[in-house]
């Protein structure tokens, strides 16, 4: 059987409950589209997140790979069209979870601007809303770790000349996070609610070898 995997992070700055992580692990060994889903949980830190997700397509050589991250302050589901090579952690007044900021520097240098997302974003997006998830596209996946992460995995199966295709799904808080002092009136969405989006855009990735050519209406603004 096919394998899909999925990355999440664990806690992470001023997140002490990721939902990537839970996510990850609530989907780990369900069967969505006719293949099994791998969950790796890998660090949160610029290029072991990179080393880690690597040794596993290396390993488990899946069909489609699915990376989850947390975006505080937004209410949706959101898809990311692109990964750009700049990482600028520093703005954020974060390091990563090994202590490292970065700043201005790009995750591969002399490599591309940006790739985009090799998954059919249009498709899993429709999906989710047609499922009664909030969702979008995104085009600005940030300059943390998540869009390192993205930027990595999409540059590495482009010079293996690949033919997995990969997917960064970013995730609002969690309800128990957004009600920390340092986040009220924050958005927040449910593990349940969100690992219910996360199965219905990859099973929707996995019916669409081609993305549907249909406009998907946005009012995103971050």
């Amino acid at each position: 059987m096919a394998t899909v995997l999925v990355t999440g992070f664990g806690p992470y700055g001023h997140t002490p409950k990721n939902p990537a992580q839970s996510v990850a692990e609530a989907l780990d060994g369900e069967v969505l589209g006719g293949a099994t889903v791998v969950a790796r949980v890998v660090p949160c830190t610029f290029f072991g997140s990179i080393d880690a997700t690597v040794a596993a397509i290396r390993e488990l050589q899946p069909v489609f790979v699915a990376m989850l991250g947390e975006y505080g302050g937004r209410a949706m589901i959101t898809v990311e069209r692109l990964a750009h090579n700049l990482n600028d952690s520093t703005r954020y007044g974060l390091s990563d979870n090994a202590g490292l900021e970065l700043q201005g520097r790009p995750t591969v240098p002399n490599g591309p601007v940006a790739y985009y997302a090799t998954a059919p974003i249009r498709a899993m997006v429709l999906a989710m809303r047609a499922a009664g998830i909030p969702a979008d596209i995104s085009d600005t996946p940030g300059t943390l770790v998540c869009n390192h992460l993205m930027y990595g995995v999409l540059h590495h199966l482009a010079v293996d000349e690949s033919a997995v295709r990969a997917a960064w799904i970013h995730l609002p808080h969690l309800p128990e996070v957004a009600a920390r002092e340092e986040n009220l009136g924050a958005p927040s969405m449910s593990a349940e609610t969100a690992a219910a989006g996360v199965r219905v855009a990859i099973t929707a990735a996995l019916e669409h070898a081609v993305d549907v050519d249909e406009p998907v209406r946005s009012l995103l603004q971050v």
